[in-house]
């Protein structure tokens, strides 16, 4: 297998120093599909993730009930009603559709109108994941633009989205028991299988889906459908805590959505690999400055301008 390193080195080859003529606009306009009841703070820290990552205008699509909590936790974005037959999707350079989601028919509805509307780089994470798995729609999702989707999947969702066990994931999830009263030993030894064998689920996820893979972990892998697989050099255990998830899909779609010097957006595949450096960059400064223990979500969204800034000196 060819596996390539995501270094430092890497990143700068993509992300570079701003120019003084730059303005918002040429920063990205983001759109994050995030929140539900009880769950407005995963909104909050996907939008503030993309900001800290250099998006130049975020905007959350959320249930109007949610407004209030929402531009309190991240005044630096605007809100709008999450109805995708009203919402202009061609004026945004990069989306984001799953934290904090929930698994409504609404949520359902948003997640299927988004893969089939938004033609540029799309991040689908967390409920987005579990939505797709749910309603079977790796069909929709196959016929999205090559090298346009990122999918961010952690292993619990992982192994939702290889649960239909196809010819090939049988290979892999063969020493798996169907035990109707051990659904936590299913789910178990479901996943220890994947954590044995991670380059292989992650190549077969970007087959099914037709997605960029980024494989959360340790050392988290990102299967592009290039000759190589890459591994991340960057990260600590502090990062596994609640809504680290939710930053690293605003990391990617902030990233996403911004314009290098010569006139492109970063793409799918460059936001992805850089994404997830930035991320475990950012866990290893706020675990420098306050140790992994008690780590949070928010301060890895605080600490990703600071791992920015770091890069680029």
């Amino acid at each position: 297998m060819n596996i390539g390193i995501i270094d430092e080195k890497f990143v700068k080859t993509i992300i570079e120093k701003r120019k003084r003529e730059i303005h918002k606009g040429d920063c990205g306009r983001i759109l994050i599909a995030a929140g539900s009841t009880g769950m407005a703070g995963a909104a909050v820290l996907a939008a503030k993730a993309a900001l800290r990552a250099g998006g130049g205008l975020v905007q959350l699509a959320v249930p109007e009930k949610l407004f209030p909590i929402v531009q309190t936790g991240v005044p630096e974005a605007t809100c709008l009603e999450r109805d995708f037959s009203k919402i202009d999707l061609d004026r945004y350079d990069a989306a984001a559709i799953g934290p904090g989601l929930g698994e409504s028919e609404e949520s359902a509805e948003a997640v299927k109108a988004i893969i089939k509307k938004f033609k540029k780089t799309l991040v689908i994470d967390a409920d987005g994941l579990n939505t797709v798995a749910k309603n079977d729609l790796f069909g929709i999702l196959k016929e999205r633009k090559p090298g346009t989707t990122v999918i961010t999947p952690h292993m619990g969702e992982t192994a939702r989205l290889l649960s239909d066990k196809t010819a090939a994931e049988k290979t892999v999830f063969s020493n798996v028991k169907n035990v109707k009263a051990g659904k936590t030993r299913e789910e178990v030894l479901a996943l220890e299988n994947i954590k044995n064998q991670r380059f292989k689920i992650a190549e077969m996820l970007r087959e099914k889906t037709g997605a960029i893979v980024v494989l959360k972990g340790y050392e988290t892998l990102v299967a592009t459908g290039q000759p190589k697989t890459y591994t991340n050099t960057t990260g600590n255990p502090g990062m596994a805590t609640a809504g680290s998830g939710d930053v690293l899909t605003g990391v990617i779609a902030g990233l996403a959505g911004q314009k290098k010097s010569g006139g492109d957006r970063i793409s799918a595949e460059e936001a992805a690999l850089c994404g997830v450096f930035i991320h475990g960059a950012a866990g290893d400064l706020a675990a420098e400055a306050i140790g992994e223990y008690g780590l949070t979500a928010g301060d890895l969204a605080y600490y990703t301008a600071i791992a920015l800034k770091k890069i680029l000196e």
